[in-house]
């Protein structure tokens, strides 16, 4: 079982949310099906919507919409909102492993934040209905109104505000806005097989290193962080 006791009080570790702390295709596609049949559509449950967890919500939902021909975006925007607050948010079982690597790594000197495309007072009543909200240094995500949710503003705006050296720090998540927006910030990537990215999307984007399964996480992120202050820019 991976330590994380000795790390530097100045590193810090960033999680996205959906696809790696929780799974929550269910409760996000249960959702858009309630929003197409409040349309006056009939939603086909054999059409894969995997890709919409991860993306932040006003750039999927033209595109869930396009094939109905509805151009309501701004309408259903508020319907998924209203239904996702009182059923979607919760169907997000955690997946096996994450609660006990966060409780590690939140005993440890390190700094632990979320970085997610959802609105951060959603991210935070999930993770306190898990029990995990207190775990981390600050639930970071979109604002109510779905702004500030791109990858490379919200990241940038963590180490900011935090003084974080992007040296001292690893981005975790499991689709290309994660490792694109970590990119943007110069962190080190990990990006994980379990969530609705998968290995193909990761390659392509450039992710430092893959993990298959929560257990192999914590070595992976003592090794990254590690990476991250051996390739530090010269001073």
């Amino acid at each position: 079982m991976t330590s994380f006791h000795d790390l530097d009080p100045a590193s810090a570790i960033l999680f996205d949310l959906d696809g790696t702390i929780i799974d929550s295709r269910q409760g996000i596609v249960s959702t858009l099906h309630h929003v197409i049949a409040r349309l006056g559509h009939e939603p086909d449950p054999a059409r894969d919507l995997t890709w919409v967890v991860g993306p932040p919500l006003a750039e999927l939902m033209e595109e869930v919409l396009r094939p109905y021909d509805e151009h309501r975006v701004a309408e259903a925007v508020e319907i998924y909102r209203a239904r996702y607050q009182t059923h979607g948010r919760f169907q997000t079982p955690l997946y096996d492993g994450i609660a006990d690597l966060l409780h590690r790594i939140a005993a440890s000197p390190a700094r632990l934040f979320t970085a997610t495309s959802k609105p951060a007072f959603l991210a935070r009543d999930i993770l306190q209905a898990h029990g995990l909200d207190r775990l981390f240094d600050e639930i970071c995500g979109a604002n109510p109104d779905d702004s500030g949710a791109e990858k490379p503003e919200l990241i940038a705006r963590i180490l900011r505000d935090h003084a974080i050296p992007s040296n001292k720090a690893v981005m975790i998540g499991d689709r290309r806005f994660d490792i694109t927006g970590a990119q943007a910030n110069h962190l080190r990537t990990i990006g994980v097989l379990w969530g609705y990215g998968g290995n193909a999307e990761l390659t392509a984007a450039g992710a430092d290193v893959l993990c298959e399964r929560p257990e192999a996480l914590g070595g992976m992120i003592r090794a990254q962080l590690a990476a991250a202050w051996r390739h530090r820019p010269a001073a």
